[in-house]
């Protein structure tokens, strides 16, 4: 097995900005803090970072959840990230021994007519392109994003892993997952305040998939000239529709509709397992296989759950309806060559639960790499080109 296959990556946020929805320290993060937790990952065994450059939660509580009316927080005031503070990024990575796989998410301020196909889109549209050209040329290989109006929401907070670790979870506690959407909100957060008398925001699956679709005809050639793969998160929740709006990549299979719009290796998938498994129906495995084969995947969340659409849990990468080995050994036997990481995990009950929740996760993933030849023969076998 090649060892760039073993690499796993903890998630990081380098900027220096306020607490975020994954790291668990309070305040802007100096020089030092920065340089200290880029450490902990590489003690911990991680090699790569996938970096969020948004602050989710600015001036709230850094807890994943669906947030209140106004969602997570306020990103009116972000500006576009530039060459000089990606190549900074990268080196200040490298400088601690890791490599940046990418950078997962673009601030809901850089592409919020974009999404809703508003008057400020064509402008919109060149800022992302300067931006993938940026990246590029920092020598940033992948950028995940979602294509998503209402985000992450629905979600509630509560002990539901084991051991009473903290974890999330959808269909669990009562949340109007019908929720109309306000004006000047898009992603779960404010980027602009609202309009008086504006209505609330809503969205077909026809629009969405024309936006999509004319996002990526005009984004993916010039991701193709920088070098820079596009990874699409599917949606999480999973459902048809949240707050009024169509949900895209609900489905396995609307991946390969997805990928049909730009045949390209810059148009691929930020593969999430723990999304893959909360959708109805399906084998996550054959998906799985398939999707590595295709080697049009950005980089993989190893993570698990319990349950599928409607009511599900987040738990431990270990203690959840997905068989992680066998996902390995599906990876192993199609050659993948890309990063793992951990995602979000549960807290565990101590002063460094973030932290102590990843260090596990991380242990469980390095374990099961290291050992991904000694694992046997994969259960759900190879399909032959020949039955695809």
């Amino acid at each position: 097995m090649s060892s760039a296959w073993t690499r796993a990556s903890w998630r990081n946020f380098s900027r220096q900005r306020e607490n975020s929805a994954y790291e668990d320290w309070a305040g802007p993060l100096s020089r030092a803090t920065e340089r200290q937790q880029l450490s902990i990952r590489s003690a911990g065994g991680g090699t790569h970072i996938v970096a969020h450059l948004t602050n989710y939660f600015a001036g709230k509580d850094p807890k994943i959840s669906s947030g209140d009316a106004e969602g997570w927080g306020d990103c009116s005031h972000d500006e576009w990230w530039s060459f000089e503070e990606l190549s900074n990024l990268v080196k200040g990575v490298r400088a601690a021994g890791l490599e940046l796989a990418g950078i997962e998410n673009f601030s809901p301020k850089f592409w919020s007519d974009i999404l809703l196909d508003g008057p400020q889109r064509a402008v919109q549209m060149d800022g992302m392109k300067q931006l993938v050209r940026d990246a590029g040329r920092a020598g940033i290989p992948c950028i995940g994003y979602n294509f998503s109006l209402a985000g992450v929401f629905g979600w509630s907070r509560g002990p539901y892993a084991r051991g009473n670790a903290e974890s999330v979870g959808f269909g669990i506690e009562p949340r109007d997952v019908d929720m109309p959407m306000a004006d000047g909100m898009v992603w779960n957060m404010r980027y602009r305040k609202a309009v008086a008398g504006a209505g609330p925001i809503t969205a077909s699956s026809d629009q969405m998939w024309d936006r999509l679709s004319r996002f990526l005809a005009e984004l993916v050639p010039v991701a193709e000239k920088a070098g820079v793969m596009l990874a699409a998160h599917p949606d999480d929740p999973p459902a048809e529709e949240l707050r009024g709006t169509a949900r895209l990549i609900n489905r396995p299979e609307k991946y390969d509709r997805l990928m049909a719009i730009a045949p390209s290796a810059s148009n691929g998938l930020e593969l999430c397992l723990g999304t893959l498994q909360e959708m109805p129906g399906g084998d996550i495995y054959d998906h799985v296989r398939r999707f590595a084969r295709s080697g049009r995947i950005g980089y993989i969340h190893f993570r698990n759950v319990k349950g599928k659409m409607p009511r599900y849990v987040e738990s431990f990468v270990d203690d959840g309806d997905i068989d992680m080995a066998e996902i390995v050994r599906i990876l192993r036997d199609e050659n993948y060559q890309g990063v793992l990481i951990p995602d979000h995990t549960p807290a565990m009950n101590c002063a460094a639960s973030w932290h102590a929740g990843k260090a596990f996760a991380l242990g469980y993933m390095r374990a099961l790499v290291q050992n991904a030849n000694a694992l046997g023969p994969a259960c759900h076998g190879a399909v032959t080109k020949a039955a695809e």
